[in-house]
């Protein structure tokens, strides 16, 4: 049993700002915008449903590329995750049967507390229990019947499928109800304990952009941590 952790959702590049989170935990995950040609339809800002008011009025037209999606969330059927990257998917591609792929993804900070920084920072917003990981070159061999696990990934729905690996996450997984904090409570620049006591990262440069590595007794105290602060 192991775990890796991944940056995913909206930030200042795209599409130009993050999701908020309050002090309570609570948050909205606002993917990141559709930038390719789909052959099947994909929604828009607009056409989604966020908690908290997120003012997404200035990209109510743009398409969102809704990776990772969660069952229940925005429509979303299935837990699936796709990408395109070699430093992502290096590692994903490796992950087996009930290790944890975790997201995690820098927000702002609505309203004031001591356990998190000022501004923003990141936090951990989901989980995939996985269930399949493959590369791109294996999706490519299935059959249409193996294919259909994929079917509703925004990958998949490209006119060009183009990821490198794909990840299946099974009942067990979630969009957290309260986000976890990654950041230390002075910056969200500065790696916290979730990064720098468990993970193999040293949290020093940017690690919210990095992929954070979790062997087997980190991920046990990690998905406990997490669970700590769920309601």
């Amino acid at each position: 049993m192991r775990a890796i952790a991944i940056n995913v959702g909206a930030n200042t590049t795209l599409p130009g700002f993050r999701g908020p989170v309050t002090p309570d935990g609570r948050f909205a995950y606002v993917p990141i915008p559709e930038r390719e040609p789909t052959a099947d339809p994909v929604p828009t800002y607009g056409d989604l449903s966020f908690p908290l008011d997120v003012d997404v009025s200035e990209v109510a037209d743009r398409r969102v590329h809704l990776d990772p999606e969660f069952a229940g969330v925005h429509g979303s059927t299935a837990y699936t995750y796709g990408d395109e990257h070699g430093v992502k998917a290096g590692p994903l591609s490796t992950l087996d049967p009930g290790d944890s792929l975790f997201f995690y993804a820098t927000l702002s900070i609505r309203g004031d507390t001591p356990e998190f920084p000022p501004e923003w920072g990141a936090f951990l917003i989901g989980e995939f229990r996985v269930e399949r990981a493959i590369t791109g070159e294996t999706y490519r061999t299935l059959d249409a019947a193996e294919r259909a696990r994929f079917a509703s990934n925004a990958h998949v729905k490209r006119e060009t499928f183009d990821a490198a690996v794909l990840v299946a996450g099974s009942d067990e997984s979630r969009l957290l109800e309260r986000a976890v904090p990654l950041s230390a409570p002075d910056a969200g620049t500065t790696a916290g304990s979730l990064v720098t006591d468990l993970s193999t990262d040293s949290g020093k440069g940017p690690w919210w952009r990095r992929v954070l590595r979790y062997d087997a007794a980190a991920t046990e105290r990690l998905r406990a941590t997490v669970d700590e602060h769920q309601p």
